[in-house]
């Protein structure tokens, strides 16, 4: 039987290869590290003597390709999904709370509601975001809407959050794709699903164990360094312990980073730009936590919050500008925004607590026009029987973990199409 190398076992390697194996293919995945996932994976951390997720990603419910994913594997019981779509906000120069609370259905009733909006806004801010929605071309997010109160305190979070790019830089349309398929269809497709315990536990492990199931095989720290393309098709690859074959009825899916895919693929346009993202993980026990939780910051250093079991995880998007400062001078600076957002009753500790700062230097590439442009489809002209996965591919979308996951079944398309 034919078969398929995956090379990556990132979320978009993953998802490749549920979908080939789930079409009856013979799939082999080749990943240089020792575990999957990527930029989305859990790992026990030393320095502060906890389990943490590398960086943090919020997945709302509207995220179709993630939930069929979840679905597939089985994990949808590994999430925490309210029951409706609350967003909790601070305000750190001000002290003032607040959170956005869209109502289920499509009709957005809840921005006539003042409680239920952002402060401050009138509902003829909102009618504003139809011009992200629309957007078709190049302008950024800060030339497509007024600089009020709803911009500042609601789009520009969310789309820094979103693009891991400046709102000065980023894409409209990119962003205007996400709230087309989110924040438009209501707010049953808002809600926020959060791991229960870590990423590699709910959107890793679930994936390995059903492609295990399926009869894939896995090979970790498996490096692949190089590919042999003759007469228009891959025939080979060159892993760590030798060349390996592939038949001309086999085919391979390349998932893996963009700098990567160029060196694998000479020639190759991919983006070369990228944005960092900082996550840091203190260390801190909540006196109760139910579930996992968020609060997204506004005029502070830090931009999202997120309360997990034993620790508290921060993260700054678009961190080009903060991520050659020293670890210790980021975890000082980003502290008293992790108090007041948790609160007086949080009882916190006066002294800083262990923490751990992981900086992701290329964790996305730059949502801006000229990056976009760069963006290779899943097919490539390089071979036949090759296909691109990565969100850094031609989605439509920025570089999320929808994105990702998308790519990967727009490759197995791709595949089974041959």
């Amino acid at each position: 039987m034919s078969k398929v190398h995956v090379i990556g076992a990132g979320l978009a390697g993953l998802a490749a290869a549920l979908s080939l194996t789930g079409a009856g293919r013979a799939v082999v995945i080749h990943e240089a590290g020792a575990a999957g996932g990527g930029r989305c994976r859990s790992y026990f951390d030393k320095e502060i003597g906890l389990r943490i997720d590398n960086g943090n990603h919020l997945l709302l419910s509207g995220n179709t390709a993630a939930r069929a994913y979840i679905a597939e594997t089985g994990a949808a019981e590994r999430f925490h999904i309210p029951d409706q779509a609350v967003f909790p906000f601070l305000d750190i120069k001000r002290g003032e709370r607040w959170t956005v609370h869209p109502n289920p259905g499509r009709i957005p009733w809840w921005m006539v509601l003042p409680h239920r909006r952002v402060p401050e806004t009138r509902l003829s801010d909102y009618l504003d975001l139809i011009r992200i929605v629309r957007c078709r071309d190049d302008t950024t997010v800060a030339d497509s809407l007024r600089r009020g109160e709803l911009f500042r305190r609601l789009v520009e979070p969310l789309a820094i959050a979103a693009l891991n790019t400046s709102t000065a830089e980023g894409l409209a349309r990119l962003l205007g794709a996400v709230v087309r398929e989110t924040l438009m269809q209501g707010g049953k497709a808002c809600r926020p699903m959060l791991p229960k315990e870590g990423l590699s536990e709910a959107l890793v492990e679930p994936a390995v164990a059903t492609l295990l199931a399926r009869g894939a095989e896995i090979r970790f720290n498996s490096r692949i360094a190089g590919l042999t393309i003759e007469h228009g098709a891959v025939t080979g690859l060159r892993g760590p312990a030798g060349p390996v074959e592939v038949d001309r009825s086999d085919a391979v899916v390349l998932a893996v980073p963009p700098w990567v895919a160029s060196e694998l693929l000479p020639g190759l346009v991919v983006p070369d730009a990228f944005e960092a993202i900082l996550n840091i993980h203190y260390r801190h026990a909540p006196d109760s936590l139910r579930e996992p939780r968020f609060i997204g910051l506004t005029s502070g250093t830090a931009e999202w919050v997120f309360i997990k079991p034993g620790h508290v995880s921060v993260t700054i998007s678009a961190a080009n500008r903060m991520v050659d400062e020293p670890a210790e001078a980021i975890a000082l600076r980003v502290w008293p925004d992790v108090v007041d957002a948790l609160g007086p009753g949080a009882a916190m500790k006066d002294a800083m607590p262990a923490y751990r700062v992981v900086k992701e230097r290329r964790a996305t590439f730059a949502a801006t026009a000229a990056q976009d442009a760069r963006r290779p489809r899943s097919r490539t002209n390089s071979a036949t029987n090759l296909a691109l996965a990565g969100d850094w591919t031609d989605t439509g979308l920025p570089a999320t973990i929808e994105g990702a996951i998308r790519s990967g079944r727009l490759a197995a398309d791709v595949i089974l199409s041959v």
